[in-house]
């Protein structure tokens, strides 16, 4: 099972710069909001895009997606964490959670 991150923990790292946040939620949901400096990666396409996004395996690495029911975010982890990337984490309250806090998000 991936590791839990939680909001503040999170937010602490990306004001850092020390980690890259995965939205696993992709397409549409990706351009409307995501978090600051997310990159879009779904589940399909984590084997051919994460060589390319991700491409230090031992990096630390956040994905998130929309609310604790959303399995996205875990089944972006846990085939990040199969092809061999040390560092993996869940935001499992995703997007809905940080926004509520007022939090800022971004739109592409």
């Amino acid at each position: 099972m991936t590791a839990l991150i939680t909001r503040d923990e999170l937010r602490t790292a990306i004001d850092a710069g020390t980690v890259t946040v995965v939205d696993a939620l992709g397409g549409q949901y990706y351009a409307q909001r995501h978090l600051p400096g997310a990159v879009a990666l779904v589940r399909a396409d984590v084997d051919t895009l994460a060589p390319v996004l991700l491409p230090d395996r031992d990096a630390a690495i956040v994905t998130y997606c929309s609310n604790p029911a959303c399995p996205n975010s875990g089944q972006v982890a846990d085939r990040l964490t199969a092809l061999g990337y040390t560092d993996v984490r869940k935001y499992r309250e995703g997007i809905e959670d940080w926004a509520g806090a007022g939090l800022p998000t971004e739109s592409a």
